[in-house]
């Protein structure tokens, strides 16, 4: 099994034991309903994860949302991670990256015709959506990162677990990166193996399976990157990964967590890869543009840079790349893609229960040209399922 991602701090196991004491108290009261998890009348699900760190949640989100969207109205409702707004905020084509943070700012210029809100209470967030004038036709809401945040109930429940870091093998923080136990994966209906190699063997994927211990309610998904063209932030055309010469020096520039994964990926098409990384969801200063420049700079032709999406928002809106980097940026986009031919399966289980739970009561026979085939009977409201093998 692959490990490469994974790195214990032995010293701090005493400190994890403390942390997950306290983590397992708080889990307690929900259970014992000293502390409330509210359910809605309107279909939620909860994309996140058990790992502090990046695990796949955003091209999850882009895919429900591709998925769901050409038949009912979607929402993405999150905490808007290290915004400078308070309380609700919902997306309009003026919002700034300051009100929304990077995430929900990107979401929003790339689906515009969506609804996009933050709110770190969930609660008030899903009430203000459902309820709000421009945001009332809701059909389903997205909730991103939000498996700790248990006050909230929500009808499908997926939790997200990188290839790289199987929770089975990791520690609580901080000697690991576990913000509860693997305990915590019984409240999923859906566990997603995410960022797994293209070339996973069904062996390898039977033992995962065998080794996670889910239970009978539970399934599980296998999902691997796909990368796509790269496209010019600036200047030039969209260029293919294979086009890239073997003589080609590539600037990596990087904020996001676990930037080992896409330095993994990258080097079957990249042989001279320089990588700046920044921490995740990190501001960018004039004197990292500096930086940039001059690593650019010194760098030997030919070359190039390249970035994620994410990366690219906070990039845009900061002055000071030299023309030399502008006529060299390329944007490196990535999806999610099912393997060993679970993608319609999956696809049927979501859209039958956003049928089946929406507030809207014509909206199956609005929509019923798209009803799936062999869907299961998951019944009404938005209350939490069970998906059978």
């Amino acid at each position: 099994m692959d490990k490469i991602f994974i790195k214990i701090n032995g010293w701090l196991i005493a400190f994890s034991w403390f942390y997950g004491i306290g983590v397992k108290f708080r889990n307690r009261l929900f259970e014992t309903g000293i502390l409330k998890s509210r359910s809605f009348d309107i279909p939620i699900i909860n994309v996140g994860n058990i790992t502090a760190g990046g695990s796949g949640k955003t091209p999850c989100v882009l895919y429900l949302i591709k998925l769901l969207k050409e038949k009912f109205h979607v929402a993405v409702l999150s905490r808007g991670y290290k915004r400078k707004s308070k309380g609700y905020v919902l997306a309009t084509k003026d919002s700034k990256v300051e009100e929304l943070g990077d995430e929900s700012y990107w979401l929003r210029k790339k689906h515009p015709d969506i609804h996009i809100a933050v709110d770190a209470n969930r609660c008030n967030g899903i009430e203000r959506i459902m309820n709000d004038k421009e945001t009332k036709d809701t059909d389903v809401i997205l909730l991103d990162d939000a498996y700790q945040h248990r006050y909230v109930k929500p009808g499908i429940n997926m939790l997200l677990i990188d290839f790289h870091r199987l929770i089975i093998h990791d520690k609580l923080l901080p000697a690991g990166r576990l913000r509860e136990s693997q305990e915590g994966k019984k409240r999923a209906n859906i566990v997603m193996i995410t960022k797994c190699p293209r070339d996973l063997k069904p062996m390898e994927q039977r033992v995962i399976t065998k080794s996670m211990n889910l239970l009978p309610y539970q399934q599980i998904f296998f999902t691997t990157l796909e990368y796509e063209d790269l496209r010019p932030v600036y200047y030039g055309e969209t260029r293919k990964l294979n086009s890239i010469r073997e003589d080609e020096n590539v600037l990596l520039l990087t904020g996001i967590a676990l930037p080992e994964q896409i330095i993994y990926d990258m080097k079957p098409y990249m042989k001279n890869i320089a990588h700046l990384s920044f921490p995740d969801h990190y501001q960018f200063t004039k004197q990292d543009i500096e930086q940039i420049n001059d690593t650019y700079r010194q760098m030997p032709y030919p070359k190039i840079v390249i970035t994620t999406e994410k990366d690219n928002i906070r990039l845009v809106g900061m002055k000071g790349l030299s023309d030399e980097v502008r006529y060299s940026i390329y944007i490196l986009p990535v999806h999610m893609k099912f393997m060993f031919g679970q993608e319609e399966e999956f696809n049927n289980k979501i859209i039958d229960y956003v049928q089946k739970n929406s507030r809207n009561s014509g909206l199956v026979e609005r929509k019923n040209d798209n009803q799936p085939k062999n869907s299961d009977n998951i019944g009404n409201g938005s209350r939490t399922i069970s998906f059978r093998n």
